[in-house]
């Protein structure tokens, strides 16, 4: 009876290790280098000129081969500037701005091919993601405790030597907000002349571009 008692604890904690192990192949964690961009009343496309840098810390659970759960977060800056601009209107406004970033979110990602744990196959995958998160921000004219966001982009990984894996991402966050770059319709008050305000049509956007590294625990070790 002993042996058997024995024995039956040998194979759970078997399992539960096996278990553990199947479980940790699924996490990743990592980090992205890169830089925001930002699309407004100021800058009306993505001009490069206006790149500003940012980096990220991820965490990934990978639920399936196909389908991922990502938590993250950025922090950067966007900026632009009127003179940049040939629209006679934006060179008699005459403004300019910077603001700092700190985001938040939560992703879905969807991998086009497999992304299996076997030695020796050479794991890549173009990818989409869209999701939800909150963003913070101030600039010279207004701070914002968080706005709501909702990130959407694609991006490409490539693990590298098992358990390293790099990855190429690009992914705009779209708001409903009119003040990331300080110039909303009503940011100078009702006695100003057009010219000092924003358009109340455009929402402010800004994009995220990086290069990332991620870590996958294909294993755990049994002390």
């Amino acid at each position: 009876m002993h042996q058997y008692r024995i024995k039956a604890a040998r194979l759970i904690v078997a399992g539960l290790f096996i278990s553990l192990s199947v479980q940790a192949q699924k996490i990743e964690i990592g980090g992205g280098l890169g830089g925001m961009l930002y699309k407004g009343d100021v800058s009306t496309s993505l001009n490069p000129r206006f790149y500003r840098p940012a980096g990220s810390l991820f965490f990934r659970y990978n639920a399936t081969r196909s389908f991922s759960i990502r938590a993250s977060g950025s922090i950067g800056g966007i900026r632009a500037d009127d003179k940049a601009s040939s629209d006679p209107f934006q060179q008699a406004r005459n403004y300019s701005f910077h603001t700092g970033i700190a985001e938040a979110e939560i992703d879905f990602e969807y991998n086009f091919l497999n992304y299996k744990a076997t030695p020796k196959v050479k794991n890549w995958t173009p990818y989409i993601f869209g999701g939800i998160g909150l963003c913070k921000f101030n600039n010279t004219v207004i701070k914002v405790g968080g706005i709501v966001t909702y990130p959407l982009g694609i991006g490409v990984k490539y693990e590298i030597k098992r358990p390293w894996s790099i990855g190429l991402e690009f992914g705009t966050r779209f708001t409903r907000n009119d003040y990331l770059d300080g110039l909303g319709d009503a940011t100078f008050g009702p006695a100003l002349t057009k010219v000092t305000q924003g358009n109340p049509v455009l929402y402010d956007s800004y994009t995220y571009t990086a290069i990332t590294l991620s870590y996958t625990f294909y294993r755990i070790v049994c002390p």
